[in-house]
């Protein structure tokens, strides 16, 4: 018999985590670490459930509501993470999970409940796989090589970095982090998440969680990004430079200094360049490192209309939002950012 249960993750969450290592499946988005970050941080309530049978863990799903007059009533596993969905050992699990899972959608009457996973679970559940890609690329152990595995052009833009005699730091806080990222994401058009977010998930992951910092020859941050590692992967994931960046080719030679310091220091045998929208400048980019993209097949459960939620940058009716965002002072952005972005989700 499969009972569904709800596991408080910010008190006891051992078991949760042992499933998702043992999952073949899993992400780092499914660790209870996550959920924990987002609920400290921002205080959406977490609706991490779990399939028993017999004692034992035999499925997962973790969701996160999001409740905002802006942005809608939704269910996301997992917000504010580009993976998710449910974990399950068998189709009769899976369709435990999904019963208490729109049980919870009902009770809080939200208009759509998300998954978020490369491959879809449901064939009559609606999906959405032409907005995201993911790239993702073995790494061999000889640094030497994964260099050269990088095509011509892209290679050549690291070695600039190189030459202009940038180097990098591990980071022990978010401050650095934090500015730089704030900077992009506002030249983006995009609000950036509070930074007890970031202090969170510092914390909340530890020495799995990674800040890397690059500088001038003089000394100056010029970009940043923050890692995770998970099994056998890297997964550089909130990055962003300042005004020097590009001329520096800074962001070039962050993101090789992440593959070849995660392969000498920790042995990864996986680099996860993450989530771009298709046909946008992160999607090329990623490309450009001669990573092939897989599309994210996210899945809905609709309670209200047939339309799936489109709160992302590419929907029009955002367009002007982004124009008018770009505009603002950096410090003004970082004030009013937090409390947009706790709401996208």
């Amino acid at each position: 018999m499969i009972e569904i249960k709800r596991m408080n993750i910010m008190a006891d969450s051992a078991t949760w985590d042992e499933y998702v290592e043992n999952s073949d499946q899993a992400s780092v988005f499914h660790l209870s670490a996550w959920g924990r970050a987002v609920q400290s941080s921002m205080g959406h309530d977490l609706y991490y459930l779990y399939a028993e049978r017999d004692g034992e863990i035999c499925g997962l799903l973790p969701l996160i509501h999001i409740n905002s007059r802006l942005f809608g009533n939704s269910l996301v596993s997992v917000a504010f993470a580009v993976g998710g969905g449910p974990l399950f050992d068998d189709p009769g699990v899976l369709e435990m999970l999904d019963k208490e899972a729109k049980k919870i959608a009902d009770d809080l009457g939200v208009f759509a409940m998300e998954y978020r996973q490369v491959k879809q679970c449901h064939t009559d559940w609606p999906i959405k796989a032409e907005t995201y890609s993911v790239f993702r690329k073995e790494l061999s152990a000889d640094n030497e090589e994964n260099m050269l595995a990088i095509p011509r052009k892209q290679r050549a833009m690291v070695r600039k970095g190189i030459k202009f005699g940038l180097t990098y730091d591990i980071d022990d806080d978010v401050e650095r982090l934090f500015h730089l990222y704030s900077t992009s994401v506002r030249n983006l058009g995009t609000p950036v998440f509070p930074k007890t977010l970031f202090k969170a998930l510092k914390r909340e992951f530890g020495s799995d969680c990674e800040i890397l910092t690059v500088c001038t020859n003089e000394g100056e941050p010029i970009s940043s990004v923050m890692s995770f590692y998970f099994k056998n992967e890297i997964i550089p994931y909130y990055g962003g430079g300042g005004d020097l960046a590009r001329k520096y080719a800074a962001n070039d030679f962050m993101y090789w200094s992440v593959m070849e310091h995660a392969v000498s220091e920790r042995g990864v045998t996986i680099f996860d360049f993450g989530r771009s929208k298709n046909g946008t400048g992160a999607f090329n980019f990623k490309k450009n490192w001669g990573f092939e993209p897989t599309p994210l097949e996210y899945e809905y459960y609709l309670r209200e209309g047939d339309d799936i939620p489109e709160v992302n940058p590419l929907n029009p009716k955002y367009q002007m939002m982004i124009k008018t965002w770009r505009k603002l002072p950096l410090p003004v952005a970082n004030f009013i950012g937090p409390f947009i972005s706790r709401s996208l989700g």
